[in-house]
């Protein structure tokens, strides 16, 4: 694009440093800025409309102009704009949003600490499980298990916890004590003629070894999304929790749940925890806690973890972790307003009904062309694109063909997240059903071009 001098988009490139961007690209091409939005819809500053069919980043669960939330910020910035939580400080907003929090999580949680976003709430996990386990004299007990392509953030603990090459790579990562097992992914990962029961056996076997193999003394934890977010969206086999989880407890490895993108009815339920039937030790949420309107993200743990680090701090003269802005009061106070509007709006109703329409569209790409896996649960789905459907080929990655469809999908008012060549779909938690028609109508729309492009330029698609 061509860049006037002094214009928004000059002024981008000049200053600005983006996360998850080519940067040399970014230079030459500048940015797409959005300039406003209203419910499932952002405008760009050219006036072209686009249906957010990523929420953002998985994150704006109310749309974008949810006025209750703006008047909750507006209200706090007037009564106490800032506190901490530091040195047995507190205020309301942040008792309240704890209270609520704990009331509604998942397992038995029975404390939380604030942090601004997920990557610091699995950091604070990460911190919390080492300190446990010092607390308990299990000073050899450290090892973390991810999963490769599992995503749990971008701070120097979490990017390690995370198992995405592109998270590692150039910055000298992972670091000491993370360990990665296999990626539940059964469409990819299952071999002939193996069930996915069977697979879920063999990924649950393979978590096991890994323990064994390391000293069950030294395996502190493991950390999962219950449906990987930003590895592709994958939907773990059925039985795949249930075999994991009895594993961890033979070993005495702690839980750690990441319902950073998963939380607050996505999946059909108010947790994907409860979507697999999972029993944390420690759960960590963020994104939809606040429909991403202001940053504020929570980790809550067992009593159990928390007696043994209240009984250590003490000994230690206090807690050492927490930020400035952990449970700041305006963060706090929207999270709570967005918390009262989903009871209120009955969204986990509203989630399980619009779902089946979108259930129903996504089963309705299965026979297209450019289809490999089709795969959802509640509001958050994805789309794998390859060159034969019988066997599963993939594309030649330097094709950039998922890349080609979020193109494609933006260019008719649509925007999706390609992650190589799976398409992640994540809309706005009100989304209604004529919306969810208006999505794939464009999704579809996008396909039968790229296989039409794909197919003229000489590429196979069957």
């Amino acid at each position: 694009m061509a860049m006037q001098p002094n214009s928004p988009e000059a002024r981008d490139v000049a200053y600005l440093l983006h996360p998850y961007t080519k940067l040399k690209t970014h230079e030459k091409t500048g940015p797409l800025i959005m300039s406003r939005g209203e419910g499932v819809y952002v405008w760009d500053n050219g006036g072209n409309k686009y249906l957010e069919g990523m929420a953002g980043l998985w994150s704006t669960s109310l749309g974008f102009n949810e006025e209750r939330l703006i008047a909750a910020a507006t209200e706090q910035m007037r009564v106490l704009p800032y506190y901490h939580q530091f040195a047995q400080k507190s205020h309301l907003p942040g008792i309240d949003l704890a209270e609520r929090l704990i009331n509604m999580a998942p397992g038995k949680m029975s404390k939380v600490i604030f942090s601004n976003s997920g990557s610091e709430a699995n950091d604070t996990a990460m911190k919390l499980i080492w300190y446990y386990n010092n607390a308990r004299g299990r000073h050899h007990k450290k090892k973390i298990i991810s999963r490769m392509q599992g995503y749990h953030g971008v701070t120097i603990a979490s990017a390690s916890l995370t198992g995405k090459p592109n998270n590692h790579q150039g910055f000298d990562l992972p670091i000491a004590n993370v360990l990665h097992t296999e990626n539940p992914h059964y469409y990819r990962a299952g071999q002939d003629g193996e069930s996915e029961e069977d697979f879920a056996t063999r990924m649950a076997a393979a978590l096991e070894e890994m323990i064994l193999a390391e000293g069950p003394e030294t395996v502190a934890a493991f950390i999962a999304e219950p449906i990987q977010g930003a590895g592709g969206v994958i939907i773990p086999p059925a039985t795949y929790w249930q075999k994991i989880q009895p594993i961890l407890k033979k070993y005495d490895v702690l839980l750690s749940v990441d319902e950073v993108i998963c939380g607050f009815f996505r999946t059909g339920n108010t947790w994907g925890s409860e979507t697999f039937d999972i029993n944390p030790d420690i759960v960590t949420c963020a994104k939809a806690l606040s429909s991403s309107y202001l940053p504020i993200s929570a980790t809550m743990v067992s009593e159990e973890i928390f007696n043994a680090i209240s009984q250590r701090s003490d000994d230690l003269g206090g807690l050492g972790h927490g930020y400035t802005y952990t449970g700041h009061p305006v963060c706090a106070a929207v999270a709570l307003e967005t918390l009262k509007i989903y009871e209120e709006r009955d969204f986990l109703g509203h989630v399980q009904k619009v779902s089946r329409q979108f259930e129903a569209r996504m089963r309705g790409l299965d026979d297209h062309p450019l289809a490999g896996e089709v795969c959802n649960r509640g509001l958050i789905g994805a789309i794998e694109v390859v060159a034969d459907k019988t066997s599963k080929q993939a594309f030649d990655p330097s094709l950039g063909v998922g890349q080609m469809v979020g193109t494609l999908c933006h260019s008719h008012g649509l925007v999706l997240r390609p992650l190589a060549d799976r398409v992640a779909i994540c809309p706005p938690l009100i989304i209604t059903e004529a919306e969810i028609d208006e999505l794939f109508d464009k999704l579809t729309v996008s396909l039968d071009q790229a296989a039409d492009q794909l197919t003229r330029d000489g590429v196979r698609v069957a």
